[in-house]
């Protein structure tokens, strides 16, 4: 079967484009190796996605591949592992199938970036999670710690506070890089403190699982902080490594696309986070997933 766009992806960008490339009439397919929503699912709260107000990350994700799957959007549970070009055709691998293609959009988006210290591989979800709305409520009535300074980092933090008894901060930087308001809510939680110009030397463990960490300061002084768990948001990684022998992808992993979504690879279009880009928010991922189709609309008229 050769389908007309084959979508990588089911966060924001890849539904969209999902949703506008059956609406066009065209044969298509959304790869999701784990849950549709991507990051978005993760989110304790969005309020600056238009029209949505105030939503939960996962109602907003849910919401929107409910959108795809009441147009008969094809959603296919398997990881990507190799894209591949044979003349006009793309080629798709899974540990399971092949799948041929006119276009692709790879709207993979982005996964956790860890610390590399040590204990870290050993306490990874047995007292050190990437998400606080999944794992937050674990920590209910005990100490937690937040490694991070930007929008993630604050706003789980933010919440992590009306669960935990005591939430403490290390960020690198001077100063937390948030937006001010996230900044503001934060500040003023009274159960929240600070370690600025401060890295993670160690996590502690006991044969439970976490116990705390060890901080270096900026005077190298070091300082143990006792928890029992750790939320990592120190940045992320690009998914591309299933395009990785293509070239369309810079120094970091981000694919290199142009206004209209293209890669140098005609028929192969990035989206979203995924991409190279100034701004990483839902409503551009949305605006990338659109985008996408509508430039891949006009490559397929030509397509032979």
């Amino acid at each position: 079967m050769l389908y007309d766009i084959l979508i990588i992806g089911t966060g924001p960008a890849g539904i969209t484009a999902g949703i506008y490339a059956k609406r066009a009439n065209l044969k298509v397919a959304m790869f999701e190796k784990d849950t549709p929503g991507g990051q978005l699912s993760k989110y304790n709260e969005i309020e600056n996605y238009t029209g949505a107000k105030k939503v939960a990350g996962y109602e907003l994700a849910t919401m929107m591949i409910d959108h795809a799957y009441d147009l008969g959007v094809e959603v296919i549970y398997d990881e990507v592992t190799k894209v591949e070009l044979d003349g006009n055709k793309k080629i798709v691998k899974t540990p399971n199938a092949t799948y041929e293609s006119k276009a692709v959009i790879i709207a993979t988006g982005n996964v956790p970036r860890r610390l590399g210290v040590e204990n870290e591989d050993e306490l990874a979800m047995n007292g050190i999670s990437w998400c606080a709305i999944c794992d937050g409520p674990l920590y209910k009535d005990r100490k937690v710690v937040v490694i991070g300074g930007g929008n993630s980092a604050v706003e789980e933090a933010s919440y992590l506070s009306t669960l935990a008894t005591h939430v403490t901060i290390v960020q690198n930087l001077d100063d937390l890089t948030a937006d001010m308001k996230a900044q503001d809510i934060l500040r003023k939680q009274p159960n929240v403190d600070f370690h600025y110009g401060s890295v993670v030397k160690k996590f502690l463990k006991d044969d439970k699982g976490l116990t705390g960490v060890i901080i270096t300061k900026k005077d190298k002084s070091e300082v143990e902080i006792k928890a029992d768990g750790v939320f990592e948001y120190v940045g992320l990684i690009p998914v591309t490594t299933m395009v990785k022998d293509l070239g369309i992808t810079n120094d970091y992993g981000y694919i290199l696309a142009n206004e209209k979504m293209e890669t140098k690879v005609p028929g192969i279009y990035g989206a979203g986070d995924v991409n190279q880009k100034q701004i990483r928010q839902v409503v551009t991922a949305t605006a990338d997933g659109a985008i996408a189709v509508q430039n891949a609309l006009r490559y397929l008229e030509t397509w032979e």
